[in-house]
């Protein structure tokens, strides 16, 4: 199978076996999440395993509490820096992280050729952020990366690490039943999906195009690349950059 990094086409002869873990406020946020679909497959297979950490459960006060007040003022919670590095602290003796990732509104952006890299990797770990963010400390000296998935705030980083997982998880090789299906997915080589169709051949009045139904594959792959690259130049012609 094919990953794609950069502009890169990278050949994936072996499958590679993926931990994640998750360090959460809110861990019963991830149970139907991972409970489903590719992840769950991905799991069921041996192909990926994922933790969830409540970070509550290295806070280092009788009550539990993992955040307070911003040294400086204003409105907002700051999460603290010594829970995060002692449940950091904790999970590095059990293995070694590729990359420890801090869901970030200011991060790089999530896109396809950030997850193909990702998806190489043996160890990730994700800190979800909450209220107005972690302490700087951590940014500086306890994560590797920071992503984003959009400029926009979430309530918190659960959703946002959900995201990233999936968009990993699901191009490892092995995890779909078809691997060369994620390998068509919109923004593989900087380009968006072709249209797509099924059955049946005509419904009210709308016809699938006739190339489609001719079985000619090549004339079909040479259609579905120039469709490609007319909806990425009407849609998000900037990938063509």
């Amino acid at each position: 199978m094919q990953a794609v990094i950069g502009n890169k086409y990278y050949y994936i002869q072996n499958i590679n076996f993926m931990h994640i873990d998750i360090i959460t406020l809110f861990p019963d946020l991830f149970t139907g999440i991972f409970s489903q679909s590719i992840l769950s497959r991905a799991q069921k297979k041996g192909i990926v395993s994922v933790e969830f950490h409540d970070l509550r459960e290295y806070s280092v006060n009788k009550y539990k509490s993992v955040d307070d007040y911003a040294y400086g003022g204003g409105a907002g919670m700051v999460m603290q820096i010594e829970p995060i590095a002692n449940c950091l602290e904790d999970l590095k003796k059990k293995r070694t992280y590729d990359e420890i990732i801090y869901t970030a509104p200011d991060g790089e952006r999530l896109n396809q050729s950030i997850a193909n890299e990702l998806s190489l990797k043996n160890n990730l770990c994700f800190l979800c952020g909450h209220y107005k963010g972690v302490d700087e400390r951590v940014r500086e000296h306890l994560v590797t990366r920071e992503i984003s998935i959009g400029d926009y705030v979430l309530s918190g980083g659960e959703l946002a690490a959900a995201v990233i997982s999936d968009a990993i998880i699901r191009v490892i090789p092995g995890v779909l039943n078809d691997e060369t299906s994620a390998l068509s997915d919109s923004f593989q080589a900087n380009l968006v999906s072709p249209p797509v169709y099924s059955r049946p051949a005509e419904y009210n009045g709308w016809k699938v195009p006739d190339i489609i139904l001719s079985g000619n594959t090549k004339l079909i792959d040479e259609w579905s690349l120039e469709q490609s690259i007319k909806r990425t130049k009407e849609r998000r012609p900037e990938l063509l950059k």
